[in-house]
């Protein structure tokens, strides 16, 4: 009997070769460099506004100490008064609003701010800030204040024009386009200058736009961590991205969680207390709670909160945002002088803890001083990128054809086993960060729709040949 293989057998399919790394690089190397170009010079003025009104912000912490320096500092006394006195000094001075917050004299040269919500005048979403002197009740000023950072009005100014050019909510969708863009382009020049085949030449000697890729290429690829983290944390309170990520911790059951300020009574009668609708507390119960807090190791800097209804306790916690971190928590019962709860940051799960570190880097608070030089270091940077970005694309068309882009069809070299999955994977991430999904699905488009529109009449130009 013949052993010869029968024909059946020849013509069985056998598995496909896998493709070469360098043939997966040279296929996706074009692709890369058109969505790298596309990208660069579409979004890029919105990076440049992100990066620019950036690195004003990061300046406005130093500048707020300089500016308000009388509101902010006292000279240092010897003994500091209750801090029910201070209040009280402070609603006299205005008796406008209520008490929604008090922050007690963290530092010897420190004022006590005591937090007025409701004073009309003031943004609904403010509050205003009165400072007492701690040494002698004396209010040395007053000014509105944002956020759980304390910012004064320049900061808080230069916080809305970068987050939302200070057009509201819908001026939120800026910051969130350059932020879901801002890794797609770091990433794909990273690619991209890591992935070429030729000598990287150093730039002394040469000029135009060789000289130009050249600075490009190097400082992105030593800023490209930077970016990559700004862009992480930047989406974390996003619109849509940042809800997205917030179902996604929920379901994780990795949320931040929240302290109970229930008590569990009625104490509208009871003196001491505090409540919602006004009444402010007595200097023994306003004393007692903070050393309540104080005996449960909260140390400074801390917020005293009132309670909301006149059943629930004072919750006091910890607002030290810089490393380490002081995000401890207790609640009150202004009757009884007992804590109720408690929460302590060394309980928050994993991705709770990593998104408080990634929101506080991001604006400049972690670190201090040296957090806040980072963020104007990449803000030029990223300003300088674009700069050079745009004139490469000028050099590149060399005066005949401004702003020529890469080769069209780039997608048709790559093997179907890399395009397939990396297709679903942009689709997936497209759907969980809508303002990188829906601009990229628009570039397509109209790119396709040129390519084809080019195409018909390179058809019609050879027929009429």
């Amino acid at each position: 009997m013949s052993t010869t293989p029968s024909a059946a057998t020849d013509a069985s399919p056998r598995p496909a070769a896998p493709v070469p790394a360098r043939s997966v690089r040279s296929a996706l190397r074009p692709l890369i460099l058109r969505l790298h170009f596309y990208a660069g010079v579409l979004v890029a003025p919105f990076l440049l506004v992100a990066a620019a009104t950036g690195l004003l912000y990061a300046a406005s912490f130093q500048a707020e100490k300089i500016v308000y320096a009388h509101e902010l500092t006292v000279p240092a006394g010897d003994h500091k008064l209750l801090l029910s006195e201070q209040v009280a000094a402070a609603r006299t001075a205005h008796p406008e609003g209520k008490v929604s917050a008090v922050r007690p004299s963290p530092e010897a040269d420190a004022t006590t701010r005591v937090l007025l919500s409701g004073v009309p005048g003031v943004d609904p979403d403010h509050t205003l800030a009165v400072f007492v002197d701690p040494y002698t009740a004396k209010v040395r000023g007053s000014l509105e204040q944002y956020g759980t950072t304390g910012a004064l009005p320049l900061r808080t100014w230069l916080d809305g024009l970068h987050g939302n050019l200070r057009l509201g909510e819908s001026g939120r969708l800026y910051s969130e386009l350059a932020a879901s863009w801002l890794w797609v382009i770091a990433g794909g020049g990273l690619l991209l200058w890591f992935g070429r085949r030729r000598d990287r030449r150093t730039v002394r000697g040469t000029s135009g736009r060789r000289r130009t890729l050249g600075l490009h290429g190097t400082l992105g690829v030593w800023a490209a961590a930077g970016f990559l983290f700004l862009s992480a944390t930047g989406l974390t309170w996003s619109t849509y991205a940042g809800a997205n990520i917030d179902t996604l911790r929920t379901s994780l059951h990795q949320a931040t969680p929240a302290i109970s300020a229930a008590t569990g009574g009625d104490h509208a009668g009871h003196s001491g207390s505090g409540t919602g609708a006004g009444k402010e507390a007595t200097p023994q119960g306003l004393d007692a709670i903070l050393a309540a807090a104080r005996a449960r190791g909260l140390g400074d800097p801390v917020e005293i909160v009132p309670p909301a209804d006149a059943s629930s306790a004072y919750v006091v916690k910890q607002i030290q945002r810089s490393w380490p971190e002081k995000q401890d928590a207790v609640a009150v019962d202004p009757a009884s002088g007992k804590v109720v709860d408690e929460l302590r940051f060394a309980d928050y799960p994993l991705l709770a803890k990593l998104t408080r570190w990634g929101i506080d880097a991001h604006t400049g608070t972690l670190f201090g001083l040296v957090n806040q030089i980072a963020l104007m270091a990449l803000a030029l940077a990223l300003i300088l990128l674009v700069v050079w970005g745009y004139r490469m694309w000028w050099l590149r068309g060399r005066a005949s054809a401004f702003g020529r882009p890469s080769p069209r069809g780039a997608w048709q070299h790559v093997p179907p086993q890399i395009l397939v999955p990396a297709l679903a994977a942009v689709a997936v991430l497209g759907y969980f960060v809508p303002l990188l999904g829906i601009p990229l699905a628009v570039f397509l488009a109209v790119d396709v729709l040129l390519g084809e529109i080019a195409h018909r009449r390179d058809r019609r130009t050879g027929a009429a040949g």
